[in-house]
């Protein structure tokens, strides 16, 4: 194993026909569908990126994937059944905005019965109220817990578990943005970035996202001031846009 090496767009395009073809002499018949994602789909591969594809299958006991390398290049071939792969496109989860973009960008590369578009239009038709719900699940499952790891650090340390923590928290801001937006990020890589370009977000997300792409993260104070003022952003700004989070005393079932 010595790479990754460099490639070329088009000598991975030629990799990721290769392996259709494999795929088609070996499943032949049950095969609905085979197609590009990530990177490579959106053409905006860099010259280590691996090769990421989706097969489609008419019968299949359950979803599982291959991945492996040649040396210089890696590969990952996803199997799922029609049925399994649109639930997973019309479901709304807290990382939607960064798992959910293959299924607007997936590219054909064997698709009969146009199966990828019908994909694409039900992913794209998903109601509002799964992300409204997406958002309340966040704050709650998600942020309601980091804080109360923040707070727990102030109070007692100890304090270098923060600049992973503002990491995460940053993440977890920025995933309720895209959520908000219904919009999908193109990479993990530009998550942050591609959060503060939105026009609707939390005040204080600016702040505790630059913090975290900068690698300012030595000053515990600092980070817990800027976390601090992005959680009480953020809570300002979902009773403005009506994510109303239901507190219980009682068990809520």
């Amino acid at each position: 194993m010595i790479g990754p090496r460099k490639k070329t767009s088009n000598e991975r395009m030629q990799i990721a026909h290769s392996i259709a073809q494999q795929v088609l002499a070996k499943y032949g018949g049950n095969v609905r569908a085979i197609g590009i994602y990530g990177s490579l789909a959106r053409k905006s591969d860099g010259p280590f990126s691996d090769i990421e594809l989706k097969c489609v299958c008419h019968q299949l006991e359950h979803s599982y994937s291959y991945e492996w390398t040649a040396g210089d290049w890696k590969a990952e071939v996803n199997f799922d059944q029609a049925e399994v792969i649109i639930e997973e496109a019309i479901t709304v989860e807290e990382d939607w905005p960064l798992t959910n973009g293959k299924f607007f960008d997936l590219q054909p590369l064997y698709d009969p019965t146009g199966f990828f578009l019908e994909l694409k239009d039900k992913a794209a038709t998903v109601e509002n109220a799964r992300f409204k719900e997406a958002i309340c699940k966040t704050i709650v499952e998600e942020m309601y817990e980091y804080m109360g790891k923040l707070r727990n650090i102030a109070v007692q340390g100890p304090t270098t578990f923060l600049p992973i923590l503002a990491m995460k928290i940053a993440m977890t801001g920025a995933m309720i943005v895209g959520l908000h937006h219904r919009q999908c990020y193109t990479t993990s890589a530009q998550v942050l970035p591609e959060a503060l370009a939105m026009d609707d977000q939390p005040h204080g997300l600016k702040a505790l996202a630059e913090m975290v792409m900068t690698g300012n993260l030595t000053n515990p104070q600092q980070i817990i001031a800027a976390c601090e003022n992005f959680w009480q952003t953020l809570l300002q700004w979902t009773a403005e846009k009506g994510y109303q989070i239901k507190c219980s005393k009682e068990i809520p079932w």
